[in-house]
């Protein structure tokens, strides 16, 4: 394994997510999402002996890059596998309602932006991919090449909230009869070439990516698996929070926290809720958003959402 970081990541709302999660000294702790390892190095930190921090990530660039301090500690496990089976791989072991804490830091890592062979950036010059498991379903070149226009046009709409889909989307069917998008730069040039120059003060792909790495790999599904299997992996008084970057996210998480936080409806205001109807989380924090003095360290941190809550 490398012996270092190639790119530098700065995990963001560090110090509010430790605090969310308020870790004990022996309690048991999942990071859903490793990355760099940011976060889990924080939970580590504050760890007892008898602690334990299990990560997950599906990135194997994210897991060939880990750092020797985590390979050392016998307090840490590193397993490859998708957010989504969170709750599976708990189950296997025997460690269901056991957990003291879970921490999900969403979407694309500056590693995996700044790394133009990855492909995710439209700043940078690669080969269209933007799958975070490199050896897993299709890359986004693939998938443009064969796509119909109907179902395009839908992800650019649900997953880009992109106004001008129908336009971006006529171009690309159009232009891959000829010339199909192989890199970055081709799907980036077309995507502003039809949109007007006074579209937006972002890059004019930027929805258009964002929706395209969405679908590519299956972002928001994986998300809502996570939040459900949280339910039956926190034990009473485990903290969940999560970190999401777009509006996308961010409602999937508010609509999960705040239903989970509400006795079902049939029974709402009722005495003896039967149990299963009772709330399943309390909201400890609604939305916490960085410093200005950490957007100023890190302006990956403007766009950052922290929402936490604890099993009851």
């Amino acid at each position: 394994m490398a012996t270092g970081f190639k790119h530098k990541h700065i995990p963001v709302l560090l110090k509010e997510t430790i605090a969310g999660l308020n870790v004990k000294k022996d309690g048991i702790y999942i990071d859903g999402t490793f990355g760099r390892g940011g976060h889990s190095k924080a939970v580590l930190e504050q760890l007892g002996n008898k602690g334990h921090l299990l990560a997950i990530d599906r990135d194997e660039q994210a897991l060939s890059s880990i750092l020797p301090e985590f390979n050392n500690d016998l307090r840490f496990e590193l397993i490859k596998e998708e957010m989504s089976e969170l709750k599976n791989i708990v189950g296997k072991k025997s460690l269901l309602g056991m957990i003291d804490g879970i921490m999900l830091d969403l979407g694309v890592s500056s590693p995996q932006l700044d790394q133009a062979s990855r492909g995710f950036s439209f700043q940078k010059d690669g080969p269209l991919d933007m799958r975070m498991d490199s050896n897993a379903g299709m890359s986004a070149a693939e998938w443009l090449a064969n796509v119909r226009e109907d179902e395009l046009k839908k992800v650019l709409y649900e997953y880009g909230e992109e106004r001008f889909a129908p336009r971006i989307t006529k171009k690309i069917i159009e232009s891959r009869v000829s010339s199909p998008l192989k890199t970055t730069s081709d799907l980036a040039a077309l995507v502003t070439q039809v949109l007007p120059k006074t579209y937006s003060k972002k890059h004019p792909a930027t929805k258009t990516f964002q929706a395209i790495r969405i679908y590519i790999n299956d972002e928001l599904n994986q998300l809502e698996s996570a939040l459900k299997g949280s339910l039956e992996i926190l034990r009473s008084g485990g903290r969940l929070c999560v970190i999401s970057f777009h509006s996308l996210e961010d409602r999937i998480v508010k609509r999960f926290m705040k239903n989970a936080s509400l006795e079902s409806e049939q029974f709402r205001g009722m005495p003896n809720v039967p149990r299963e109807f009772q709330p399943k989380l309390k909201i400890i924090k609604k939305s916490v958003k960085a410093s200005i003095e950490e957007i100023d360290r890190n302006i990956r941190s403007r766009s950052a959402v922290l929402r936490v809550s604890e099993k009851v």
